[in-house]
């Protein structure tokens, strides 16, 4: 006879390890000995949640980086005192206020931030980074413009210049030698300024110890997930730090033959027990995972069948007749490593962070 069940208590949840979290970070200075760290919490730190974070590396940590001025201006409202780095920096002049206002540093990487810069008339110390475009192509100043550069952000008294920064677009492919045509172009920008350099993200971090400079920008390897092509996280000394889990909702047997969930893409092999596991896309679990795909029960693998729709997913019970109605099924995580997730979805780490939606508890400890 099915099993089925009309609730379950406890539903999805990321479990968020900030003890693992520390330890990350603890890699991070291990690899870029006497570097200051500015550690990367945008988009709600990758999804683990931008303010518990926070709260759990303040006193560890020389600066946060936030993508845009209103996630900084939320953790200042929060009572976070560290020191903040918008890396959008300000896209209108009332950004400039807000930024003096909470004591925020702005990257400035376009003309028309110069612009607002050189109009603005209300006084005030404001710190700002520069940044340059070495080959991404995305933001910055060309190289060969820094001399002007510098030039027009040292004329206005109250602007103080906190630093020079470019961003790594090949650095988690060992074997590209963008990166090192990169650095070499940033070896150009300024020398002998007196300026901070800031070059190394996660992947810099690992891998391209001449990208340390005097500032590294931590983001994924904070949250136990590797930045390296071809090297999973566990051989870097990372600890996953989201653990998402949620509920089998039932056990349900199938006769051999008969297909499974829409579209009926997936027919039982035998006469079998499948679980049906309380997440979907709906949480943010890709609707497109491969057919490699698996989750974990009670220590053991187990294959992910079927078309993932909004609040379930199926998994094939087969060897395992002692799951039970209520058990947490793990989905990435402790046991079930995000970077492999990752590569049945033909995704990357960071998306699947990034997409558990704000129905997906969190709970923290550590």
């Amino acid at each position: 006879m099915p099993t089925s069940i009309t609730e379950v208590a406890g539903g999805a949840c990321a479990r968020i390890d900030l003890a693992a979290l520390r330890h990350n970070l603890g890699v991070v200075r291990d690899r870029a000995p006497g570097r200051r760290v500015m550690a990367v919490i945008k988009s709600q730190a990758y999804g683990h949640g931008m303010l518990p974070v926070a709260q759990a590396l303040r006193e560890q940590v020389d600066a946060f980086a936030l993508a845009r001025i209103d996630e900084a201006v939320a953790l200042r409202e929060a009572g976070i005192d560290a020191p903040l780095v918008v890396l959008e920096g300000p896209l209108t002049a009332d950004d400039l206020g807000l930024a003096r206002r909470h004591d925020l540093a702005l990257v400035i990487h376009d003309l028309h931030q110069l612009a607002l810069l050189q109009a603005d008339m209300s006084g005030g110390a404001l710190d700002c980074w520069i940044k340059f475009d070495t080959g991404m192509h995305r933001l910055g100043f060309d190289p060969a413009q820094a001399d002007w550069l510098l030039e027009q952000l040292r004329a206005p008294p109250w602007l103080r210049l906190a630093g020079l920064m470019t961003h790594l677009a090949n650095a988690d492919d060992l074997s590209d030698t963008t990166t090192e045509t990169q650095l070499a172009r940033m070896r150009t920008v300024l020398p002998g300024c007196g300026l901070a350099r800031s070059l190394a993200n996660s992947a810099g971090i690992l891998a391209w110890p001449d990208s340390h400079a005097d500032w590294v920008r931590p983001g994924l390897m904070l949250y136990g997930a590797s930045p390296l092509t071809g090297r999973d996280a566990d051989a870097l000394d990372l600890r996953p730090v989201m653990t998402l889990s949620a509920p089998l909702l039932a056990v349900r047997r199938v006769p051999r033959g008969e297909p499974v969930g829409y579209g009926g893409t997936w027919r039982a092999p035998e006469d079998l027990s499948l679980g049906v596991v309380g997440i979907g896309y709906g949480d943010g679990y890709p609707r497109h995972i491969g057919q490699a795909a698996q989750a974990l029960l009670r220590g053991r693998r187990l294959p992910v069948v079927g078309r993932v729709s909004m609040d379930m997913l199926m998994v094939d019970l087969r060897g395992l007749p002692e799951a039970r109605v209520g058990d947490r099924v793990t989905l990435w995580g402790e046991g079930l490593p995000v970077d492999e997730v990752a590569r049945w979805a033909d995704t990357i780490p960071y998306t699947l962070f990034c997409g558990v939606t704000a129905r997906v508890a969190r709970d923290y400890g550590g």
